[in-house]
């Protein structure tokens, strides 16, 4: 595993130890080398997992445990390209209850995973990488709301257990994006990660941007 996509950022470095949940939390928002199920059974039973490059079998890799690493600031930076933005907007949300729910029962009929959610006292926020259903969602959307749709978006994760006890490491993402424009900033409830939205060309300048300020 590295601390970022080497096609992004040009000199990643490798990541020597992860915990479950980080690499879980790479997984999902797009480090390729490992996909979101793959250390479930692992995770179950408590079993480290070791990543290691059959073409550099001298390298130690990246070890998996349940606790991961002591000390450092970050496990690493993850990328998801070709995301769409759907903005869903109606005053029947002010105050009122099952709105939500309404809402992504529309994904769940049309099977759509959705990978962020911001919300205001009138509208909401989501992210779709897969935009086959999209037409079908847009207009079930629309029996109750308006909504508008924005394609070339990307999500971009800056992701480590450091950032449950260092609120600051925050503040240091916001300012290392500098004048990137930001068009969803969200942190999960495990604080195990800080996620922003922004224009698919503007990938490369923050994952550097990032990659230079904590790696």
């Amino acid at each position: 595993m590295l601390t970022a996509d080497p096609r992004v950022v040009a000199s990643p470095r490798v990541v020597p130890q992860l915990s479950f949940a980080e690499a879980s939390e790479l997984a999902y928002f797009g480090a390729k080398v490992l996909h979101p199920s793959t250390i479930l059974p692992a995770v179950s039973k408590n079993i480290p997992v070791r990543i290691l490059n059959s073409r550099r079998p001298e390298n130690p890799g990246t070890l998996i445990t349940a606790k991961g690493r002591a000390g450092g600031q970050l496990a690493a930076l993850a990328c998801k390209r070709e995301v769409t933005v759907i903005d869903i907007t109606s005053s029947r949300m002010l105050m009122a209850h099952g709105f939500l729910r309404r809402l992504f029962e529309v994904f769940e009929r049309f099977k759509t995973a959705v990978d962020v959610v911001t919300t205001s006292e009138v509208s909401v926020s989501v992210t779709v990488d897969d935009t086959r259903r999209l037409d079908g969602i847009v207009a079930g959307l629309r029996e109750f709301s308006e909504v508008v749709c924005e394609p070339n978006m990307a999500i971009v994760s800056v992701v480590g257990e450091k950032l449950l006890a260092d609120p600051a490491l925050f503040g240091r993402a916001i300012v290392a994006l500098g004048h990137i424009p930001l068009r969803l900033v969200s942190q999960a409830a495990s604080r195990r990660n800080i996620t922003f939205v922004l224009r698919d060309a503007d990938v490369t300048e923050a994952m550097t941007r990032l990659h230079d300020a904590f790696f």
